[in-house]
Order: C-alpha cells, then sequence, then structure tokens
C-alpha cells in the first residue's frame, strides 16, 4: 500500500502509529512545529460531522495551511463528475485530500487517481483518524499499551474495525463483544490476526457482553445504527438490547479501567443515561484527541 494515503490503519505499520502517537503528544503540549505553510488542504465531506470538520479545519489552520471545504453537493462524487477526474482536478490545486464518504470504494478511487495524499475521515469500513485518537487516549493514560485488554461492546461497524487494527498492532488484547452476525468483517478480522500474530496480542470474538468486560483495561462502545443504516433500526433496537453499556457492566472491568465512546451518545440505547460523566470516562478526552492526532497525520502525509 502506498503509504502516501492514509484509507486504512492498516496503511501504518507500528513502529509509524508510534510515532504518529508520539508527535501528537508533542502537538498537545504546544511543542509541534507549524509545517503546512502555504498549503492547501481539501476537505470533501459527503456525511455531516462535528468533531471530524472542526478538527480538521482547526488543525489544518493551526499548522499554517488552508482548508477548503466542500460539500456532498459541491462535488458530487461520482454524480456531477466521474471520481477519477475529481481527483486529477484535485490534485492540480490542492496538497492534500481528506474525504467523509459513504464508501470505501470512493477512497480507493480517489487515491488511485491522486497525485497528493488522500485521508479517511470516515468510510463505511474504517474510522482510521478515529481510532488513532483513541490510541493516543489510551496512550496518555497507560503509557505502553501492550498487554492492555481493550474491550469493544457492540455492533462491529467502522470504529470498531479501525480501533481493533491499531490496538492489536500495537500489542493490546481485542475483545469484540457483538450479537451473531454484527460481528467485524472477515476481511477487518483477518488483518487484526495477522497484526496480533505479530504483536503477541489475541483476537477474541464473543456474543457474551458480561463475559467480555470482565477484567478489562477499557471498555468501548459506539451506536447501534450508523448513518445510511437507519431503516435496519427497530431491528438492530432487538438485536442489541442486552449490549448496553451501564454501571454494571463497566463495575466488571478493573478499577483502573476506561470507558470510551467517539460520539455522538445515544443515551438509553447503546449506553446508560450519565455514563458520559462517569469518572471512568474519558470521551471528551478523544474528542480533543482528534485534533491533535489529525495534526500528526498532516504533517506525516502532506508537510
Amino acid at each position: 500500500m502506498n503509504k502516501k494515503h492514509l484509507l486504512s490503519v492498516s496503511d501504518f505499520e507500528p513502529e509509524e502509529i508510534y510515532e504518529l502517537l508520539q508527535n501528537a503528544s508533542k502537538f498537545k503540549n504546544g511543542l509541534g512545529q507549524a509545517n503546512l505553510q502555504d498549503k492547501s488542504i481539501a476537505l470533501i465531506f459527503e456525511k455531516p460531522s462535528l468533531r471530524t470538520r472542526v478538527s480538521f479545519d482547526i488543525a489544518i489552520s493551526q499548522l499554517g495551511g488552508h482548508p477548503v471545504y466542500l460539500s456532498k453537493d459541491e462535488v458530487g462524487m461520482g454524480v456531477r463528475e466521474p471520481i477519477s477526474d475529481i481527483a486529477k482536478v484535485l490534485s492540480r490545486f490542492v496538497d492534500g485530500v481528506v474525504v467523509r464518504t459513504f464508501s470505501q470504494r470512493t477512497l480507493k478511487e480517489l487515491s488511485t487517481n491522486s497525485s497528493v495524499p488522500v485521508i479517511n475521515a470516515l468510510s463505511d469500513e474504517e474510522h482510521p483518524c478515529q481510532a488513532l485518537a483513541d490510541i493516543l487516549t489510551i496512550y496518555e493514560r497507560f503509557g505502553d499499551i501492550s498487554g492492555k485488554t481493550i474491550v469493544y461492546i457492540g455492533d462491529g461497524n467502522n470504529v470498531a474495525s479501525s480501533l481493533a487494527i491499531a490496538a492489536a498492532s500495537l500489542g493490546a488484547n481485542v475483545v469484540i463483544a457483538a450479537p451473531s452476525g454484527y460481528s467485524l468483517p472477515n476481511h477487518i478480522i483477518e488483518i487484526v490476526r495477522t497484526r496480533a500474530l505479530l504483536s503477541e496480542a489475541n483476537l477474541i470474538l464473543t456474543d457474551n457482553p458480561t463475559e467480555a468486560a470482565s477484567d478489562a483495561d477499557v471498555i468501548y462502545t459506539d451506536v447501534w445504527t450508523s448513518m445510511g443504516q437507519e431503516e435496519e433500526t427497530e431491528t438492530r433496537l432487538e438485536a442489541f438490547k442486552s449490549f448496553q453499556v451501564n454501571q454494571e457492566l463497566l463495575s466488571l472491568s478493573k478499577k483502573s479501567a476506561l470507558f470510551m465512546h467517539p460520539l455522538p451518545a445515544h443515551a438509553g440505547q447503546e449506553i446508560s443515561p450519565g455514563l458520559l460523566e462517569n469518572p471512568k470516562s474519558v470521551v471528551f478526552d478523544q474528542a480533543e484527541n482528534r485534533l491533535h492526532i489529525q495534526k500528526a497525520i498532516l504533517t506525516k502525509l502532506i508537510s
């Protein structure tokens, strides 16, 4: 894989992930350097966003660059114009392209035809920027995360996929607790297993959230119904009703355990009311760390 693009966490080797964590920490502590002077970055957003949009816009600006926001209607990828043409045109104007889209295929076609870095800001398959910010948050609390147990409870979605790859890459044990038919996709499982084998970690897939939470260092969850799955809402509410993360489940984890959620959260569904304010919660640290890890990503790929 050409490392000038970030389409999947697996595009980075473990040592590169550690490098990103270290550089993100420098930016967070005011020690990083503004290194995107005279650089312009296109932000193509086919899906609405709060954290991703604001954090990328601010990160680019604080690094000295110029963000150019393009909405779904403004670009019309594959509708008004072929994706390949859009990639070739933008490559003549900007120094990088950040894309929040529905399909991983869109990202692959953009990157294939782009001569500048393409960064996945969310797709149906992965959310690498979120996962790397999550790992940064865990790294801040625990230092070396090798040997820690990160438990994800809920839908094996894009966030779960990227988190599992990132955690296994750095030697953390990954436990995915999901109902039958809702675990990680098979191709992601193979990537995670390969990374876990190299780092001497474990991947465990289960449908028992209580057993999964026992002795966890991190308990992570996300929405049961992602954007584009609204027609499945009722089916998913039924399938996931016993997978809510609440105080009782959280009490099974270690005293030092962290509770994590990428936001937005639906209290009464995947979490119980008030859980975001639980003493174990680092949810808003995760949100802040989007800014710092994305500065590190932009620096690595573009400057």
